[in-house]
């Protein structure tokens, strides 16, 4: 049966996305941030809007072209998102450039960080350039003519490309040509020039080759050359139950994603129109898909300028992750989880405990098994080392890894072979489903029973992103973790179907149901006049069931207090609807990864942890486990410290209003801003003591409360 939703209840999912990527470009023109940080948030507005068109704008134009024509949740046709989507981007991309033309380029330039014009350079710096064009650059190009003997080259997704005008004689006649050029991925986009000084002086690949274009078409007048690039729709399309071997499917169609259907063209603003309109030819674009760029072309390789060990004033203070402190002096791991369950912040606590764990139980002789899924894995040489060096050490190892991690499915094709050389036995999931929940399980013989060791995370396995993203994780050793940490890995490689589980909620088969329960019981709760309220932590909130089940427990008095960072179609203080229910967003130093789900329970509070955002694909088409804390103190520190400092926010945090507009936090009562992530920066690192997990049982859901919130008493806000 059909369940039809109310359009005005909700937000549209890629309008309410792009108002997230405006939240990062916001970084980039905050004065207040850090010159090279700011130039970092400006290069990852860049390569969000690369996997938006790639995926999501790919989605919308497959919607137009097919003969089904049906209105989204909040009541659009695909015609009018794609619409109102162009129009957004186009906005954000001017305002991105025009960051870059009168903010960042000259702000670098003033700290010693230029990119030079070809004709502005010093002849030491031209001689320099020109040998290096003509020993590393010229023998990888090639020069495609466009003509009837030439047909229009195919070009590969996101490469960089001059669209060159020229000229030759023929006896009499003078005829004009064009042709491409395409620069190679495997050449850096900015080419660093010899040191001045304390200078660090660059030129674009593209000015570079075009400033050398007759030494490629000799014999012809160079017209001239417009740097382009076009954006192809890269979603995998893999029929499982067809394919007789996925991970050969998963690289045929990765082949294919180089030269899908083309979505986007980008081209320099000075480009004749003519040339603009055979290119959209070309690609079977319209004007609507045509953006003319005001400054370089793929801004995401401006990231050359942020990397280095340089300019340490220009970037926010070093940061070096100490251990947790509940594993300082720990050389067992083991003992240390049967003493207590332990959890961590990461990256405020260091990954390499998770490393350890996995490391130890590689070595440790009475280590039977070890089980792990794998979905990003960043190609970490320790963990694939640790499998395989458990392989050799006579252990039972079993790795199921995600091939169509979107955008990782090459890396961890590669590392998947690897595995399997090495021993470890490597399954690829269930058919239909992305394998997404993070869980490792050891398990050990100890005397005369078999105990079982589990690991549970909202992050990957991937320790350069561990650094990077705020995750939270679970070492434990409790027995119900243990059998459904077991029960999950058999169905994940065996035959059999769900049974439930005794701790975990599992997606798609229970977490859903389990979720609006949940939810009911607070409104339930609220209509008794017990206390009632949801607090939930998440990157994107989009599932329309949960969303209403949200508005009926917000009418019930239940208060609501949601931490967003992307997308949100569900819409806060709406008067009969929503007026309980608040929304915000912190876009700060390290990107809000971890998902946290509070429920007050009448004073009997729950607190759930795991892998799910609030969206279809995660509820039904992904494996995800989600689990409960049961440590009381470990449930009172996420409460206490994380929930609530994160509430607490009046620096980086932005609220959601009613009309989708997002508003910049203020303090209230002239106090001072707090920024969370610094907050937990110094918590991590303090040397007093701190609630890290009591003894197994010696805690049994202790009434505790919500510290440092600003519910009921919402800060000032300004437009962001």
């Amino acid at each position: 049966m059909t369940i039809r939703f109310e359009p005005a209840h909700f937000f549209n999912r890629e309008l309410s996305w792009l108002e997230f990527n405006q939240r990062v470009l916001d970084e980039a023109l905050d004065p207040a941030n850090p010159l090279l940080e700011r130039l970092k948030f400006f290069t990852i507005v860049s390569s969000n809007l690369d996997e938006f068109f790639e995926v999501r704008v790919a989605g919308l134009k497959q919607q137009i072209e097919s003969e089904v024509v049906e209105r989204s949740v909040d009541g659009r046709t695909a015609t009018e998102i794609f619409q109102a989507v162009t129009q957004r981007v186009r906005r954000m991309v001017a305002d991105q450039y025009a960051c870059w033309r009168n903010e960042l380029q000259p702000a670098l330039a003033e700290n010693g960080l230029n990119i030079f014009p070809m004709a502005t350079l010093k002849r030491a710096d031209f001689d320099y350039i020109e040998e290096y064009y003509h020993s590393k650059i010229r023998p990888v190009l090639t020069p495609l003519a466009i003509d009837p003997a030439h047909p229009f080259p195919q070009l590969l997704n996101k490469s960089l490309n001059l669209m060159v005008r020229l000229e030759m004689k023929k006896g009499r006649q003078t005829i004009k040509h064009t042709a491409v050029v395409q620069c190679p991925a495997i050449l850096p986009r900015l080419l660093p020039l010899p040191r001045d000084g304390q200078q660090r002086n660059y030129v674009f690949l593209g000015q570079l080759v075009g400033h050398f274009l007759a030494d490629l078409f000799p014999g012809t007048k160079i017209l001239g050359y417009w740097p382009f690039r076009v954006t192809r729709n890269s979603e995998l399309y893999i029929d499982e139950e067809e394919t007789g071997n996925v991970l050969k499917a998963v690289e045929t169609e990765l082949h294919n994603r180089r030269k899908g259907d083309a979505v986007r063209l980008e081209i320099d603003q000075d480009c004749p129109e003519d040339l603009r309109l055979a290119l959209l030819g070309t690609f079977k674009l319209t004007e609507e898909d045509l953006y003319l760029i005001d400054g370089p072309v793929n801004p995401t390789r401006l990231m050359a300028l942020y990397q280095g060990d340089h300019s340490p004033e220009l970037r926010d203070p070093p940061f070096v992750a100490p251990v947790a402190r509940s594993l300082r002096g720990q050389k067992d791991l083991f003992a240390a989880i049967r003493e207590r369950d332990i959890l961590l912040h990461h990256p405020y606590e260091n990954f390499n405990s998770v490393v350890e764990f996995l490391e130890q139980a590689a070595e440790d002789r009475d280590v039977l098994a070890i089980k792990m899924t794998l979905y990003r894995t960043g190609g970490d040489e320790r963990i694939v080392g640790a499998l395989m060096n458990a392989v050799n050490q006579g252990k039972q190892v079993t790795a199921v890894v995600e091939l169509r991690a979107r955008f990782d499915e090459a890396n961890n094709i590669q590392w998947a072979r690897r595995l399997e050389e090495n021993g470890v036995h490597v399954v690829y999931g269930l058919v239909g489903y992305k394998i997404h929940a993070k869980v490792a399980l050891v398990v050990r013989h100890e005397r005369t029973q078999i105990r079982r060791y589990v690991h549970l995370s909202t992050g990957n396995y991937n320790p350069t992103t561990a650094r990077l993203y705020t995750d939270i994780g679970l070492l434990t050793c409790h027995p119900d973790f243990g059998e459904d940490a077991t029960n999950l890995f058999n169905l994940l490689t065996g035959i059999c179907q769900f049974q439930g589980m005794r701790k975990f909620l599992v997606a798609p088969f229970d977490l859903h149901a389990r979720l609006l329960a949940l939810i009911q019981r607070e409104a339930t709760h609220a209509e008794k006049g017990l206390p009632a309220r949801i607090i939930a932590k998440f990157n994107s909130l989009v599932e329309p069931e949960l969303i209403e089940a949200l508005y009926g427990a917000s009418r019930a008095g239940v208060k609501i207090e949601l931490i967003i960072r992307g997308v949100c179609c569900l819409r806060p203080g709406v008067p009969g609807l929503s007026e309980n229910i608040s929304v915000r967003s912190i876009v700060d130093r390290f990107l809000e990864h971890s998902r946290i789900y509070y429920f007050e329970n009448a004073c009997q509070a729950e607190v759930f942890v795991g892998s799910a955002d609030w969206m279809p694909r995660n509820l039904f088409r992904r494996i995800e486990t989600v689990f409960p804390i049961e440590d009381g103190n470990l449930r009172e520190r996420l409460i206490s410290e994380v929930l609530a400092v994160s509430l607490a926010d009046t620096s980086r945090s932005r609220w959601l209003g009613p009309d989708g507009v997002y508003h910049r936090s203020q303090p209230v009562n002239n106090e001072p801003p707090r920024r969370s992530q610094p907050e937990f920066v110094a918590l991590a690192a303090a040397e007093e003591p701190r609630t890290g997990g009591a003894s197994r049982g010696r805690t049994k859901h202790p009434q505790v409360k919500l510290v440092n919130s600003p519910f009921g008493a919402r800060p000032k806000t300004k437009k962001a």
